[in-house]
């Protein structure tokens, strides 16, 4: 292998694929499951650690927040997700360009690509499998929702990780996300971003929160190629 290598993390939600608030109903069922109670009012997933999610939500419903408890809702979760897994695909789609930006990068060698997610790591393989997406991704150099409460934190876990490939230096790291959780993440942990308003966030609203690269969705595989590759061979030298 000659050149540079690059170790790029996806987001999950709103960036490669859209469930179009199949969360959200698998939140409410798994909440009545674990706690035998309504969950009240909507549950914000947007970008946020599965972690974070569960302790604002027994937060929310007065109970505490014990690992026991937090626990019995991630399991519930996952099994909701399992169970109604063949359920996924009808609410939701494959977004524009990921598919193909997933099999460029995976049939590059100088690419190791994984997720970086909010989500459980059970409940991001079922999304990746049911929309026909889970093996393009490396799933030994990802990070997810039950790693750590803080996204920016699953950066050393999916770095950590890819140690077995070699050490990544954090400008040969790539996220590509939707949010401002995921801008944060980089930021944070000093990698690189290519954001994608390809959810609710507007490429001003991810400017706002710091993303220097933008891109309005994945369909110009070009573009978003040659962003994920600005400044690897600057960082190749280095190594």
């Amino acid at each position: 292998m000659t050149g540079p290598e690059l170790l790029v993390l996806w987001d999950v939600d709103n960036t490669l694929i859209s469930a179009r608030g199949f969360g959200g109903l698998m939140y409410r069922e798994a909440f009545l499951t674990a706690f035998g109670m309504q969950l009240k009012g909507p549950v914000d997933l947007g970008g946020r650690t599965e972690l974070d999610i569960i302790a604002e939500t027994l937060w929310q419903h007065g109970i505490e927040h014990t690992d026991e408890a937090a626990q019995l809702l991630a399991t519930a979760l996952a099994n909701s997700f399992e169970t109604r897994r063949a359920d996924l695909p009808g609410h939701g789609e494959v977004l524009p360009g990921a598919l193909q930006a997933l099999e460029a990068f995976a049939n590059d060698p100088r690419v190791h690509q994984g997720v970086l997610t909010a989500n459980l790591r059970s409940v991001a393989r079922i999304k990746l499998e049911e929309f026909g997406l889970a093996h393009l991704v490396d799933w030994d150099v990802s990070a997810f929702g039950d790693d750590h409460a803080d996204r920016a934190e699953l950066v050393t876990f999916a770095r950590e990780r890819a140690r077995h490939i070699r050490p990544f230096a954090p400008d040969e790291v790539v996220l590509i996300g939707d949010t401002p959780h995921d801008v944060y993440a980089a930021v944070t942990a000093g990698v690189r971003l290519v954001a994608v308003a390809t959810g609710r966030s507007t490429v001003e609203d991810l400017r706002r929160a710091g993303a220097d690269v933008v891109l309005p969705d994945l369909a110009d595989l070009d573009e978003l190629t040659r962003q994920v590759w600005t400044g690897a061979a600057q960082g190749n030298r280095r190594t």
